[in-house]
């Protein structure tokens, strides 16, 4: 497996124990909040952001009126704070490429807040685009293997609706694909009726820098420290960590 989809499976099974957290079900308000305004629709059926947004938070279970009542601050219905979204780039430690994507409504707070963090970890902010250019936007995809009856017929079929690759693990199917067939493979896999286990829109690193085990553990401690924050819905990184390191480390 390549080690940006190593990197996301990682991602993936971290953000399932995030969600132990506190501060999950009011990250996953603002991803909607947002969507809803900037895509001008509280309805999901023609506001494809907002109907990401809605899949990602009933994978964790958020409760629905949780998910109404954000969507109506979207669209301005009731009050609420007005949230926008800022990108800060930046560089960890082993002259990794970190991009963060917050939601605040206050960027000052939230400016000083992310320098800080960078600082204190080893590594250091930086301006717009001085790395932003070293990552796409994809789509990227987990299904469950076990839903899957024939894995080289379903893989086919896949990369022939337009998937650009599929890589997997023991458990899961990685599929990535370009953001304007996100949508597509998404509708195909509930229609063959395989199970999703997560499906997002994200920052994917053209290429990836492999790390030492001493890197490896700041890097993964700048990365929680930044995923803590309230402000903060995503964090992004062309880190790659070796399966020995990952072992040692837990």
């Amino acid at each position: 497996m390549s080690g940006h989809s190593k990197w996301h499976s990682i991602k993936h099974k971290k953000a399932k124990e995030d969600a132990k957290r506190g501060n999950v079900f009011g990250k996953l308000s603002k991803s909607i909040t947002i969507a809803a305004r900037e895509g001008g629709s509280g309805d999901p059926d023609n506001n494809f952001a907002l109907a990401n947004a809605i899949t990602k938070a009933k994978e964790y279970n958020m409760p629905w009126e949780n998910i109404e009542r954000a969507i109506k601050r979207g669209t301005g219905e009731i009050d609420g704070e007005k949230f926008e979204t800022i990108i800060y780039e930046g560089y960890g430690p082993g002259g990794t490429a970190m991009m963060v994507e917050a939601m605040t409504e206050n960027r000052n707070r939230t400016a000083a807040d992310v320098r800080n963090i960078f600082s204190k970890s080893g590594g250091n902010l930086g301006e717009t685009g001085c790395v932003s250019w070293l990552f796409e936007h994809k789509g990227i995809i987990f299904v469950e293997k076990t839903s899957v009856k024939d894995g080289e017929s379903f893989m086919l079929d896949i990369i022939d609706s337009g998937a650009e690759d599929i890589e997997e693990d023991d458990e899961t199917y990685i599929i990535n694909t370009p953001t304007g067939e996100f949508a597509n493979i998404r509708k195909k896999l509930d229609n063959m009726k395989v199970t999703v286990k997560s499906a997002e829109i994200t920052n994917v690193p053209k290429s990836t820098v492999e790390v030492s085990k001493k890197d490896a553990e700041r890097v993964l401690r700048l990365i929680s420290v930044l995923e803590e924050h309230d402000d903060i819905q995503n964090v992004y990184s062309n880190v790659e960590i070796s399966d020995e390191i990952l072992q040692e480390i837990g």
